[in-house]
């Protein structure tokens, strides 16, 4: 009797585990970003890369992507963005993060990753969408040994960020491959919030 009650307490937890895991994967963070180009939206990996993650997120939740601009766009490879607004004019950071490069995710097309300086853990705000699959981007690739650390994905819209990658750009005092247009991330929302 004490073992068969065991048996089917064990089960009911076994379940119970296995529908708490599906939920949780299916309540992970995704950002929607409205742009006066459409809109898209990103899977953000927190798992993967939890620092990284938290720091976007952040950004993300006090506003401060509304009203940036994607400041760089290179057909063919990325477009980037979340560190000016138009005119480039630089907004004022939180401190900078620890590399998470080597989590597994690579920079495949569709991927988000953080920008950065020449140091390694330099990143902020600003962060880059792969048009391309970019593997020497990659930590184990990478010419410096640590590549940049990808930490999402754009799950809907990448019809959007190809329509970025595809604008007029030119060259802005010390600034090159500047949209011709400004393209205006209008608003970053949290629309989908793990364990919400």
């Amino acid at each position: 009797m004490s073992t068969l009650f065991s048996s089917a307490r064990l089960a009911l937890s076994a379940s119970a585990l296995t529908l708490c895991l599906i939920a949780t994967q299916a309540n992970a963070a995704q950002v929607e970003f409205q742009t006066n180009m459409g809109s898209f939206t990103v899977d953000v990996n927190e798992k993967a890369a939890p620092k990284t993650a938290a720091n976007f997120l952040a950004y993300v939740k006090s506003g401060f992507y509304d009203g940036t601009v994607f400041h760089r766009v290179i057909p063919g490879f990325m477009v980037q963005g979340g560190g000016f607004t138009p005119g480039m004019n630089e907004k004022d950071t939180k401190a900078p993060i620890a590399i998470e490069s080597r989590n597994g995710l690579t920079n495949q097309r569709a991927t988000i990753a953080m920008a950065r300086t020449a140091d390694p853990n330099s990143a902020t705000s600003q962060f880059f969408i792969n048009v391309a699959n970019n593997h020497f981007l990659d930590a184990n690739q990478a010419s410096d040994g640590y590549g940049y650390t990808v930490f999402g994905k754009v799950i809907s819209g990448m019809s959007t960020i190809d329509a970025i990658a595809g604008v007029k750009t030119h060259s802005v005092g010390f600034y090159d491959d500047v949209p011709l247009r400004d393209v205006v991330i209008k608003k970053a929302s949290i629309v989908k919030s793990k364990g919400k």
